[in-house]
């Protein structure tokens, strides 16, 4: 991996995994599986890896964890196998986050891609209307963030590689899946089938159109392009509250578009 997050992590594609650095601490990974995410896949029968993604999350430099706490923010890594899932590219099943009770909201995602192409698929609803749905493209170094109360999706847009990246969110994070199960799966599946993905509507849901994009840069947020999101966070420590308090920031979130 040649992007440099802000602190010594080496990540193991085989089997996943990561190996903290000096003065880096973070949990066992944990590891999710083909069959956990089945009922929301195009194909629910399909072939693939066992192991679809490994996560990890509170991952921080150790003299960062009293401060973090206190901020209620988190960081988690996660990388992704290589292959394909079926027709599709090696995905997540696709949530909203929910309801923090240290915030009262649901709260946003900010995404670092380290390694590999990933794709953030994103809808502003879980609702049989899911809105206008996005499929944002990113390579290392790029930063995606998805707004609070969006379903969205994380992809390996490239089956020949694994892919990685961090992401900030609130310490007290919860997943709901409920909406994202009674449709199926999410609003457009992605398929990849040679170069590239392209996608196929959900018949579960009533409307809904798709935009596909690049990563953009975020100045509205304070972020910095180029600069790692955990070394941001070094130099300026009050740089994410958008993060744990989202309902003090909506001027930010209204007509959001990624």
């Amino acid at each position: 991996m040649d992007f440099d997050p802000g602190f010594p992590i080496t990540v193991l594609s085989d089997p996943m995994g990561f190996v903290y650095g000096p003065g880096v601490s973070g949990p066992a990974p944990e590891l999710r599986t083909l069959d956990a995410i089945r009922p929301s896949l195009l194909e629910p029968d399909c072939a693939g890896p066992e192991h679809v993604y490994c996560i990890a999350m509170d991952v921080a430099r150790q003299e960062d964890l009293a401060d973090l706490r206190a901020r209620h923010l988190l960081y988690g890594v996660v990388t992704y196998q290589k292959g394909r899932l079926g027709r599709e590219p090696i995905r997540s099943q696709g949530h909203i986050h929910a309801v923090s009770p240290s915030c009262g909201a649901s709260t946003c995602e900010v995404y670092e891609i380290w390694d590999g192409f990933a794709c953030i698929y994103m809808q502003p609803s879980g609702g049989d209307d899911p809105g206008d749905c996005f499929a944002v493209y990113g390579r290392a170094g790029d930063v995606i963030i998805v707004p609070p109360g969006w379903v969205h999706a994380t992809v390996n847009a490239c089956p020949d590689e694994p892919m990685t990246f961090g992401a900030w969110c609130i310490r007290d994070y919860g997943f709901d899946y409920r909406d994202v199960r009674r449709h199926g799966g999410i609003a457009w599946f992605p398929l990849s089938e040679g170069t590239g993905l392209t996608w196929v509507k959900n018949p579960a849901y009533r409307s809904g159109t798709l935009t596909e994009k690049d990563a953009r840069d975020y100045p509205e947020f304070g972020l910095v392009r180029g600069a790692p999101i955990y070394r941001q966070y070094t130099e300026r420590r009050d740089r994410f509250p958008f993060v744990t308090d989202p309902r003090s920031f909506a001027s930010l979130w209204e007509n959001y578009r990624p």
